[in-house]
C-alpha cells in the first residue's frame, strides 16, 4: 500500500497515457489504483506496465495484492510427461527463479513482493518504443563496418511524411550519421557505414570499444523523442558438433571471425534474496576483473540480472552466455505454459540484445539431461519450448547471435548414439563423483567446452562464526547446522544434499591422506583442496587450446551463508582457490600441462591477438633449486610447449613458475606426484610461492 500525488506527470504535454511500470514483482498479484484494479501479474522476470487510470494531481494510493505463490500453483496440473526435483515440482507452472525453490546452492526461499522499482511515467504521443542496433557487415583489414538500427516508433499523426529517424553514433575518433528522407511505416531500418571503425574485443583480444548512439524521432526538424543507447561492434557465431572426441569436433565461439578461448564462472543467485541483487553488484562485478574472466554464464535457476550486470560486462570486455530461466526439470509443453514463456522470452531478448556482451542465447540449463532422469530415457528433441518456442522467440528478436537449446545440448545425433548422457556431447557440465579432482573421470574428459564444473571448498573459520553458533562449529560430521548450510533445508541427514558436507571431508582426505582434527586445520586443508582442483581444471583446459576451448567454472560468490564451490563466500571472504584461479587466467600464461611418461611440459599459452614473448624460469621448492630458464616466443591466441622437466610421479614438490612479458612480472605454481601430500610440507612450499 503506498500514497502519492500526481500534479507533475499529468501536468506534462503531448501525453498519450500515464502508465504505472513495475520492473519486476514477485510473483502473482493483483494491482489496485484508487481502489480500481488496474492489472495483474503473474511472473517474476519482466516488467509489467499498466494504464494508470482515474489518477489524480493528489491523493492517489495503490495496493498490490500479493497471492501466495505455492499455493497458486495448485491451480495448473502437473502431468506425468514433467519432472522436477522433489521441492521444485511447484515451481514447473509458476515463472519464478528456481533457486527460489530450494536448489543444491539455495535454501528455498519462496519469496513474494515488489523486488525492483515502481515508476510513475508519461508515454508520449510520438515516440520510440523500440531500438536495436547491430553489426551488419565488419572489414578488420582496412577498419570499416556496416551496422543497422531496427525501430518501432508510435506516431501521432494519420501522414508519415513528415516523420524521420536519425541514427548517429560516435567512439573516440570514429562516427557516423544517418538521417532517414521519410518514415515509410512506424517499423524500418537504418543502416550506417562506418570508417575508422573502433571494434569490441571480448576480455584480452582487444578494446571494448562502445559507441555512443544517438535514435532520434523527428517531425518537420523538431526533435519527439531520443534513445541513447551503447554498440559494440561485433560480430559473434558458435561453431558445435554433436559430439566430443574427435580431431574434426569442436565446440567453439568466434568474434569477429576469430577464435576465443572461453575462461570465465557461471554466474548464479548473488542473494537468496533478489530485491538484495543490485545492492551487491558493485562489490562482486569486479572480482571478474580480477581473476582474469572473460565469459559469465547466467546460469537458468537465477533471475535475468539487473543492467548493472550487463552494462559492466560491455564495459570491460565479459561476454555472457545468457540462458532462459528454466533448469534441471521437463516444464509443462500445454499451450499456456508455451504463451507465457514465449511472451516472457520476448520482452528479455528486446530489453538485453542492445549489450553486445551477450554472445549466446541458451534454452535452459540441464533439462535435456533432465528427460533421461529416472530411467525412461526420453528424447529431448521432442521439447516444443526449446526446439520451437524459444527458438522462434530468438530469431523473431535478434536474429544477430547464436541460440542454443539446452546446456548441455543433446541434439537428435547425440541422443540417438548415447540417449541423454552429455558425456559424449561436445559441451559438457563436468560433475561426476568428485572424487580426487585429477582422477580419471576429470583428467580423461572429452569435453571441448566444460560450462559446468566445481569442486567444494570449507569457508574460512572467521566467515563461519558468523553463521554458525559457537558450540556448533566443530566437528562437521552429525552436525545440523552444517548440514542447514549445505543447502539441505531442514538439517538432517536424510535431506537432499547432506552428503556435501561429509564429501568436502573426503576431499581433504585424498588429497592429504587423513580428516584434521580440528576446524583451523581442516578449513585450510580444503580450501588447499578446493584451490588446486580449480587450478587443475582450468590449466587441463588452456594448455590443450584448441583442442579444448573455454571452461566455465561453478562458481564465483555465494548467495547465501553455506558451504559449497563458490571461491568467495557470502561475506565477500575469498577463499585460497581465489588467487589459484587468478594466477592461471592470466592472458599470458604459463603453466605445467600433466606428465606424460618420464616428462613434463612447461606451456605457454596466449589469449592475445598479437605474438608474445616471455622469459622464464622455474625453481625446485624442495630445494631452491632452478631446473629451468629461457625464452619462449608464444604465437598469437595459441599454446605451445616452452620446454619440459623431468618427471617421476613418487616426487613431491611445488614447482614455482616465474615469468616476465611486456614489462610485467608474472608467477604461478604446479604440484607435483600423487597424493597423498603431507599438508604441512605444502604449506611451507606454498608460503615461498606467496614471498616471490
Amino acid at each position: 500500500f503506498r500514497t502519492f500525488d500526481a500534479a507533475e506527470v499529468i501536468a506534462e504535454e503531448n501525453t498519450d497515457k500515464i502508465v504505472l511500470h513495475f520492473e519486476a514483482v514477485d510473483t502473482i498479484s493483483k494491482i489496485y489504483l484508487n481502489g480500481e484494479l488496474i492489472g495483474e501479474t503473474d511472473n517474476m522476470f519482466i516488467p509489467y506496465e499498466f494504464e494508470a487510470k482515474g489518477l489524480k494531481a493528489e491523493g492517489n494510493t495503490i495496493v498490490v495484492h500479493f497471492l501466495p505463490v505455492c499455493i497458486e500453483a495448485r491451480k495448473y496440473p502437473i502431468d506425468a510427461g514433467s519432472q522436477a526435483q522433489p521441492y521444485n515440482y511447484d515451481s514447473l507452472q509458476i515463472r519464478k527463479a528456481g533457486s527460489c525453490f530450494g536448489w543444491d546452492i539455495m535454501p528455498r526461499t519462496v519469496t513474494t513482493g515488489i523486488w525492483r522499482s515502481v515508476s510513475l511515467a508519461a508515454k508520449a504521443k510520438d515516440r520510440i518504443d523500440e531500438a536495436f542496433v547491430y553489426t551488419i557487415e565488419i572489414d578488420k583489414a582496412h577498419d570499416k563496418a556496416k551496422v543497422e538500427l531496427f525501430y518501432n516508433i508510435t506516431v501521432s499523426k494519420g501522414s508519415l511524411k513528415n516523420y524521420a529517424v536519425k541514427f548517429e553514433g560516435s567512439c573516440g575518433d570514429s562516427s557516423f550519421s544517418v538521417t532517414t528522407d521519410r518514415v515509410w511505416h512506424t517499423a524500418g531500418r537504418v543502416a550506417a557505414s562506418v570508417s575508422n571503425a573502433k571494434f569490441w574485443w571480448p576480455g584480452d583480444m582487444g578494446d571494448h570499444n562502445l559507441y555512443a548512439v544517438k535514435v532520434g524521432l523527428y517531425r518537420d526538424g523538431i526533435l519527439l523523442d531520443e534513445k541513447q543507447l551503447k554498440l559494440g561492434i561485433r560480430k559473434v557465431r558458435l561453431e558445435r558438433t554433436s559430439f566430443a572426441g574427435d580431431k574434426d569436433c569442436e565446440f567453439c565461439f568466434y568474434v569477429n571471425d576469430e577464435r576465443l578461448f572461453v575462461k570465465g564462472s557461471n554466474w548464479v543467485p548473488v542473494d537468496a534474496f533478489h530485491s538484495r541483487d543490485k545492492e551487491r553488484l558493485p562489490a562482486i562485478l569486479p572480482m571478474l576483473t580480477e581473476l582474469g574472466c572473460n565469459a559469465v554464464r547466467c546460469w537458468g535457476g537465477n533471475v535475468y540480472e539487473d543492467d548493472i550486470f550487463y552494462d559492466y560486462c560491455d564495459e570491460n570486455g565479459i561476454v555472457v552466455w545468457q540462458d532462459f530461466a528454466m533448469g534441471c526439470g521437463i516444464y509443462p509443453q500445454d499451450e499456456r505454459f508455451q504463451k507465457i514463456l514465449s511472451d516472457e522470452a520476448d520482452i528479455i531478448i528486446k530489453r538485453l540484445r542492445n549489450h553486445p556482451s551477450i554472445i549466446l542465447w541458451a534454452g535452459d540449463n540441464e533439462c535435456d539431461c533432465a528427460y533421461g532422469w529416472g530411467g525412461l530415457n526420453r528424447d529431448p528433441n521432442a521439447n516444443i519450448l526449446t526446439r520451437v518456442v524459444l527458438k522462434n522467440a530468438v530469431e523473431r528478436n535478434d536474429p544477430t547471435r547464436p541460440y542454443l537449446p539446452s546446456s548441455p545440448y543433446i541434439d537428435q545425433a547425440a541422443y540417438d548414439k548415447y540417449g541423454c548422457s552429455d558425456s559424449h556431447t561436445s559441451e559438457q557440465h563436468i560433475w561426476g563423483p568428485r572424487d580426487y579432482f585429477k582422477a580419471p573421470f576429470y583428467a580423461n574428459t572429452t569435453a571441448h567446452f566444460a560450462s559446468e564444473t566445481g569442486y567444494h571448498g570449507c569457508n574460512s573459520p572467521e566467515s563461519m562464526k558468523k553463521f554458525i553458533s559457537e558450540e556448533k562449529l566443530w566437528p562437521w560430521n552429525d552436525n545440523d547446522e552444517w548440514l542447514v548450510h549445505a543447502a539441505t533445508m531442514d538439517g538432517t541427514m536424510n535431506s537432499s544434499y547432506a552428503y556435501r558436507i561429509e564429501l568436502m571431508a573426503k576431499q581433504v582426505r585424498e588429497m592429504f591422506g587423513y580428516i584434521p582434527d580440528n576446524l583451523e586445520q581442516f578449513a585450510v586443508a580444503s580450501q588447499i583442496s578446493q584451490a588446486e582442483a580449480f587450478k587443475f581444471f582450468i590449466e587441463h583446459f588452456r594448455t590443450a587450446k584448441w583442442r579444448r576451448t573455454g571452461i566455465i567454472w561453478w562458481n564465483l560468490i555465494d548467495g547465501w551463508p553455506q558451504f559449497s564451490d563458490a571461491v568467495v563466500d557470502y561475506y565477500g571472504y575469498k577463499k585460497r582457490a581465489f588467487d589459484y584461479i587468478k594466477r592461471s587466467q592470466y592472458a599470458v600464461g604459463m603453466m605445467f600441462d600433466e606428465p606424460n611418461g618420464w616428462t613434463m611440459p612447461l606451456m605457454a599459452v596466449n589469449d592475445t591477438r598479437e605474438e608474445k614473448m616471455a622469459e622464464y624460469q622455474v625453481t625446485d621448492l624442495s630445494d631452491d633449486r632452478i631446473v629451468l630458464a629461457g625464452e619462449v616466443k608464444i604465437p598469437a591466441n595459441s599454446a605451445c610447449v616452452a620446454e619440459s622437466v623431468p618427471n617421476s610421479m613418487s616426487k613431491h614438490t611445488v614447482y614455482l613458475i616465474e615469468w616476465k612479458c611486456g614489462g610485467a612480472t608474472y608467477k604461478n605454481h604446479y604440484l607435483t606426484g600423487k597424493p597423498p601430500y603431507d599438508l604441512d610440507t605444502y604449506i611451507r612450499m606454498m608460503g615461498k610461492v606467496e614471498e616471490k
